[in-house]
């Protein structure tokens, strides 16, 4: 190739045939999650949603954007791709539940430096995966092939959801809480999405390969344990806030329950929680003893074993915590609000 030869954008290193094959190969899995509202297929300039289509009667619309972080990094260096895409729509809608809303859409972008059809499908699989058991609907999205942007084989990932809650029923209900009212914990799965860059750090202390069997977590690989895709808590919860009985969500993220606890509660009250009410997985010992982390540094870094945290009156406990049983979760008083 001469100064003067004609470049394309493929002589770029931007496959635009391979987006398109891949485009085409993600419409099943778009059309599978459907709900009402979706107007217009895969391929336009934007994702249509008809919202009018619900049946809210007094909406407000709730948005929220996140990424993965570095688990990504564990995703890629394992090759166990199969997951990600759900810790990416779990971080995004748990965050819409917080303020009361039903996720109802969802857009991701994948971004990477040469297209590789087959990891991108099974990532935005996973997503799907995760719009399916959050209720949304997969509606559009952007795959980005930035050559020289990123590292062979590297990728990053990052999603958008849309909720809706009637006005009346927006979290946090601050004016209904008072000193004495409950905390109740939902499960975590493990980590979910937060602080995977110490937990690598701890990987390389320990001296473990990511295909070791993890220590932890018996009949798993390290990777598999530490990949556990993050909790969608939206298909338990939600049928709660149409009581009424709850009056504030947190959804445990970065910052872990000492910074987002208090999120939901007003300046006056503060979240006490009952450390013996819970048994954290096994896998937060072990970041514990091997990085040798403080308990302060675990409790605010990590969501150590639940997930999410709602409040309600102490007479409404009782009903949340059986229709939460019933729904399969795992339930526990963790705590309560007092006075600050």
């Amino acid at each position: 190739m001469t100064e003067k030869t004609p470049l394309t954008y493929a002589d770029s290193g931007v496959d635009i045939e391979a987006g398109n094959a891949l485009v085409s190969r993600l419409k099943p899995l778009v059309k599978a999650t459907a709900r009402p509202g979706v107007t217009g297929e895969l391929g336009g300039f934007g994702g249509l949603f008809d919202l009018a289509a619900t049946g809210y009667k007094d909406p407000v619309l709730v948005s929220g954007t996140d990424g993965v972080g570095t688990k990504i990094l564990l995703a890629i260096e394992s090759g166990h791709h199969a997951t990600i895409g759900q810790d990416l729509v779990a971080m995004c809608v748990n965050d819409i539940l917080a303020q009361g809303a039903e996720p109802l859409f969802f857009l991701d972008y994948f971004a990477t430096g040469k297209l590789d059809q087959d990891v991108a499908e099974t990532v935005i699989a996973g997503v799907a995966e995760g719009c399916h058991l959050s209720g949304a609907a997969l509606i559009g999205g952007e795959t980005a092939e930035m050559p020289d942007m990123y590292a062979q084989g590297h990728y990053d990932l990052a999603g958008f959801a849309v909720g809706a809650v009637e006005r009346a029923a927006i979290l946090p209900r601050t004016e209904d809480m008072s000193a004495g009212d409950v905390l109740i914990g939902l499960p975590s799965s493990g980590p979910h999405s937060n602080g995977y860059s110490l937990i690598r750090k701890v990987i390389d202390r320990s001296g473990l390969a990511l295909g070791a069997d993890a220590p932890f977590a018996p009949g798993m690989t390290l990777a598999e344990a530490l990949l556990v895709p993050t909790t969608i808590y939206v298909s338990a919860v939600l049928p709660l806030l149409k009581s009424g009985a709850v009056t504030g969500l947190a959804h445990i993220t970065g910052g872990g329950l000492t910074e987002n606890a208090p999120r939901m509660c007003p300046d006056h009250l503060v979240p006490v929680f009952d450390k013996n009410a819970w048994t954290p997985p096994p896998v937060f010992q072990w970041i514990a003893e091997i990085g040798h982390v403080t308990l302060d540094e675990m409790a605010r870094t990590f969501n150590m074993g639940l997930g999410m945290v709602l409040t309600c009156k102490p007479d409404d406990a009782p009903a949340l915590m059986t229709t939460l049983l019933e729904a399969g979760e795992e339930p526990v008083i963790c705590g309560e609000l007092r006075a600050h």
